[in-house]
């Protein structure tokens, strides 16, 4: 599973640059948890702390959505403030907390390439399936301010 949520943030990392966004760490973690993606919006300057759930179809937590309970938030908020703490340069900005929701199926067979072609893609949409290794990810929702903890 921890390859199929790799490869969901690798899409969501890639949709944002795509979107004018600068990827400014993945995978950042601290003593409280680990935050997916942490983004800058190349115009507005605002701080984006991005949580990528992958499910497959029919899933029970509405595509991860109800994975992102109270305790969760509550985490994900600590895990930031200790990142803005190391990074006090990155404070200044306005911050949000966003969720991106992507689903997946496995398909028959590796299409040759997929990795190479997907970094050079130009345009990835919401809705539209992307072949990433024996996968096909769509971003399913993108969820800005999905919540506020302040």
């Amino acid at each position: 599973m921890r390859e199929i949520g790799t490869l969901g943030e690798k899409l969501i990392g890639r949709w944002l640059q795509i979107n004018n966004y600068r990827l400014l760490q993945q995978n950042w973690r601290c003593r409280w948890g680990e935050i997916d993606l942490i983004v800058q919006d190349r115009v507005t300057q605002e701080i984006a702390f991005v949580e990528v759930k992958t499910r497959s179809k029919n899933n029970w937590d509405e595509n991860g959505l109800l994975a992102i309970n109270l305790s969760k938030q509550q985490k994900i908020f600590k895990t930031a403030s200790l990142f803005l703490a190391k990074y006090p340069q990155l404070a200044e900005f306005p911050c949000r907390f966003d969720v991106a929701l992507v689903s997946y199926k496995t398909v028959i067979e590796q299409i040759s390439n997929s990795a190479s072609n997907f970094q050079q893609a130009t345009q990835i949409n919401l809705g539209q399936p992307v072949i990433l290794d024996c996968y096909q990810l769509i971003i399913e929702n993108y969820l800005k301010s999905a919540f506020d903890l302040s």
